[in-house]
């Protein structure tokens, strides 16, 4: 479909609202007067002059022949054929002759002379002229109206309809429709606006989708937190109910039932800032800080913060890192993020086992690893193992701890620096994290690293 732009329509339209009553006037000009030639029109044009030069020597010459019938017929005959009309009065003013006694208005037009003979007056004539150009004017407004009606058809079927159908889509999509048929026109700029309005459609019906999804996955984490929320506090209040009734009577027993609530108030910490960032990274969608990083700073105060656990466990954590490992982000989301990395291979890796982190830069990326000697991921576990809450089936009754959001959380920190996470198995055995986070370009950077 050949489409139309509104310019071009425009000038069309002035093209045609010029064309049409000059159609009309032409038309109507040529029937009066059996000529297209413009040249002097009007009362004083060459045709119109020289027929009333005849007219008035006819009357002149037969000024003694006024009152005879034949010359009168005669006279009537050449008014009719040049559409003049005549009356001829005498010296006392009274009528003679009138060529037509019931005048109509289209001959206003008039040419008064008199009649002389001999230095005697005898009588006074008044020719009336054809008003051809009231015709051709009336014609030309004919034209004018007919080109409007035509102009207002063809707006309407090229502007105003598709606009009224755009506003009608648009009130249904408000209303929810999201398969609305947006209108087509031939008009390149409702054209464009149209396939506008079509792809903003699908973004907010994608918009729309992805919210309801979100949704949805809210719901669900807060129900099973708030379900996983409710054993800690169980067997916490339970413990302090044993120790307010005396049931722990001996100090070994005392210390067991402190140490179980300290446990468990710990776990309750963790499910409270696990839902606390997921939601934090789901839903505040802020920009990041501009701050230059060190990542083996980070990795090195999260390995400081995990050793105490570690040690209790009698699990070895060691580090690879170089010295090129700056990047740019928020201290505090990427401290979240190898905390996390680091407490999942904590709880996962057997007593006496090792854990290895490492850090790199490679062309323009930091790379890091996180490698533990645990029983690694199964098969399931790698196709779902980011998905929020997820825990394989032997961990479900959360006997190491875990609330299900920590990977799902590292992940969305590393995505929202740029970079991506991948988990996997490491070929001798064990979990393998892989990750990458943009690197910070240091040249001209002076006065050392921001933090």
């Amino acid at each position: 479909m050949r489409t139309l732009r509104i310019r071009t329509f425009i000038m069309l339209v002035f093209f045609f609202i010029s064309l049409v009553p000059w159609l009309f006037y032409v038309t109507v000009h040529f029937m009066e007067t059996k000529t297209l030639s413009f040249a002097k029109s009007g009362p004083q044009s060459e045709i119109l002059q020289r027929h009333l030069n005849e007219t008035i020597h006819m009357i002149e010459a037969g000024s003694d022949k006024w009152r005879d019938p034949n010359w009168q017929n005669q006279l009537h005959t050449q008014m009719q054929q040049v559409k003049m009309e005549v009356d001829i009065l005498s010296a006392s003013d009274q009528e003679i002759y009138r060529s037509n006694p019931e005048r109509h208005g289209s001959l206003s037009s008039t040419e008064r002379f008199s009649v002389v003979a001999d230095g005697h007056l005898l009588g006074r004539v008044v020719i009336y002229l054809p008003k051809s150009s009231t015709v051709q004017m009336i014609s030309m407004f004919a034209g004018l109206l007919l080109a409007f009606f035509i102009i207002g058809v063809e707006m309407r079927k090229f502007l105003l309809n598709p606009l009224e159908k755009m506003s009608f889509a648009a009130r249904q999509i408000a209303a929810g429709e999201w398969e609305v048929e947006l209108p087509r026109s031939r008009i390149t700029e409702i054209s464009e606006v149209r396939d506008a309005f079509e792809v903003m459609v699908k973004g907010l019906q994608k918009s729309f989708q992805k919210q309801a999804e979100l949704e949805e996955e809210r719901r669900f984490v807060i129900a099973a937190v708030a379900h996983d929320l409710r054993t800690p506090l169980f067997a916490l209040r339970g413990y302090l109910d044993g120790l307010e009734q005396g049931i722990a009577q001996s100090p070994e027993k005392t210390t067991k039932y402190l140490a179980v609530c300290k446990e468990k108030s710990a776990q309750l910490d963790r499910l409270v800032e696990d839902l606390f960032t997921f939601t934090k990274m789901e839903y505040v969608e802020r920009k990041l800080p501009n701050n230059t990083i060190d990542f083996k700073l980070i990795i090195q105060k999260s390995i400081d913060s995990l050793s105490p656990l570690a040690r209790q466990k009698h699990i070895s954590i060691s580090s690879h890192t170089t010295d090129d490992c700056f990047i740019s982000g928020d201290m505090h989301l990427l401290e979240r993020m190898m905390n996390n990395f680091l407490d999942n291979a904590v709880r996962h890796t057997p007593t006496y086992g090792e854990i290895v982190v490492q850090c790199y830069k490679e062309d323009e990326k930091v790379n890091f690893t996180i490698r533990d000697t645990g029983p690694g991921f199964s098969w399931e576990e790698l196709q779902r193992v980011f998905e929020p809450l997820y825990r394989g089936e032997e961990s479900r009754n959360r006997s190491t701890g875990g609330s299900g959001l920590g990977l799902t959380i590292s992940q969305r920190i590393v995505r929202r620096h740029g970079g991506e996470l991948i988990a996997g198995n490491h070929w001798e055995g064990g979990a393998l994290l892989t990750g990458w986070i943009p690197a910070r370009n240091m040249n001209g950077i002076r006065g050392g690293i921001s933090l």
